[in-house]
């Protein structure tokens, strides 16, 4: 009699045991473990298969190349993330929080090749039909080449393909469809294997591009088993605060194109809109001002002016309160401890706050001189104008140390009109200030209280 082998896998991120166990291996997450179905302990023989001629093996060399044309998708943005568009064939991934603006963007995307006069078909396993027809009117998507589906059964979504013979297949999402053939609630980690491989096959061999919408779990990761990213070709995600109205879409896995682009856009109240040149939502407008000072951040291979401002006050409580919106924290309080023991610039009795401009969040140490900048012209009153872009990484010597792609940044600032570039040629900090605090001026002949 055949031995039976129970299988139990991790609902979270796809672990596999033999046996249960009331934790995760890998993940650490309690009460995650299920069975995942039976499988026999018997092993299967290995009987060899006759390759046929045109399926043979052969030299690399002679394989011949076929020439991959992009699916232009309509927005540019998308396109650039992608490389150039959509491969036909193509299964892409696109994730991100709840209520970022996933199912927004991919009905904008299948609204605008339908007008393209291709034949689209969105599945929509989370909404009725008449909620995305509700959505559609009022992002003004709608078109008669434009399908829609509200399924949750995989079986009778491959039917709909079989009926629609779509140009493009949009799944909304990969975690609500369930396989009748596979035990298990829809979202379980064998149901997402098993519907995920079914769509991407299916879109191998008609070289149908697939756009698949995927959750993610409360850490920020992608939902279900790994193996859904090693199916898929391209793995996007959007990100954007909720609060505000940017967002970006980035790849973090593309075998068609590169994975360091970002494509910019706004939530509006009729959809979202691309923003080619996202440098305007970022920068403040009038008179330059004290505690201003605008950075050169890399979002992938693309260079925006960010503008950082600081505000530094008199404290008058016995601890002075440290306050950052957009910035590091921790990488503040080591700046402000810099300026006062290399530059002299006293801040122990003054609160500071520091934010960004237009919710942009800012994790790289380049943006520590625009920082600093920004503090030092707070604290000693006086402006920096509009024309100056700082950007650097301070030590805790006070040294100003070069980073990653200058040269983009600064032929970008060039490009943008900022005529002084503050960077790691300065030398150290107390120069940098100079410079900054020489091309600004003063506001009320006050003079920073610093060593330079």
């Amino acid at each position: 009699m055949a031995k039976t082998v129970s299988s139990y896998t991790c609902t979270e991120c796809g672990w596999q045991t033999a046996k249960w166990v009331g934790r995760c291996g890998e993940c650490q997450q309690w009460g995650t473990v299920v069975e995942a179905g039976q499988k026999s302990g018997i092993e299967k023989r290995v009987t060899t298969t006759r390759v046929d001629a045109d399926r043979a093996a052969r030299p690399i060399t002679g394989v011949a190349t076929a020439s991959i044309s992009h699916w232009p998708s309509g927005i540019a943005e998308f396109d650039r993330v992608l490389g150039g568009g959509i491969v036909p064939g193509a299964a892409i991934l696109l994730s991100g929080e709840p209520g970022v603006g996933k199912s927004t963007l991919l009905l904008e995307v299948a609204a605008r090749g339908a007008r393209a006069k291709s034949r689209v078909l969105y599945v929509s396993a989370e909404e009725s039909v008449s909620q995305v027809r509700l959505r559609a009117e009022r992002t003004g998507a709608l078109d008669d080449n434009l399908f829609l589906a509200a399924e949750t059964d995989l079986s009778t979504v491959l039917g709909q393909i079989e009926a629609v013979n779509p140009d493009l297949l949009i799944v909304d999402s990969v975690q609500t469809v369930a396989s009748s053939s596979v035990d298990g609630l829809p979202g379980q980690p064998s149901q997402v294997r098993e519907v995920a491989a079914a769509l991407i096959r299916v879109a191998k061999e008609r070289s149908l591009p697939l756009l698949l919408v995927g959750h993610v779990t409360k850490d920020g990761t992608i939902a279900g088993p790994r193996m859904l990213e090693h199916l898929v070709d391209v793995v996007c995600q959007f990100e954007g605060d909720r609060q505000t109205a940017l967002r970006f879409v980035r790849a973090l896995k593309n075998r068609f194109g590169p994975t360091d682009e970002v494509g910019c856009f706004e939530m509006t109240g009729a959809g979202i809109e691309e923003v080619p040149d996202p440098s305007k939502l970022f920068l403040s407008k009038g008179a330059p001002v004290s505690g201003t000072c605008v950075t050169i951040a890399m979002e992938g291979r693309r260079a925006l002016p960010v503008e950082i401002q600081a505000l530094v006050v008199k404290s008058a409580a016995p601890n002075a309160r440290r306050v950052t919106s957009g910035v590091d924290s921790n990488r503040v309080a080591m700046l402000l401890a810099v300026l006062q023991r290399r530059a002299g610039v006293e801040l122990a009795d003054h609160d500071v706050y520091v934010s960004t401009v237009g919710g942009v969040r800012l994790t790289e140490p380049s943006a520590d001189l625009a920082i600093a900048v920004a503090i030092a012209s707070a604290r000693g009153d006086w402006p920096v104008p509009h024309s100056l872009a700082a950007f650097g990484e301070i030590s805790l010597a006070g040294e100003i140390r070069p980073v990653v792609a200058a040269k983009q940044r600064t032929s970008e600032a060039r490009r943008l009109g900022y005529s002084t570039i503050v960077d790691s040629s300065a030398g150290g900090i107390q120069n940098a200030l100079a410079l900054a605090k020489r091309t600004g001026g003063s506001i009320r002949d006050q003079e920073i209280d610093t060593a330079f």
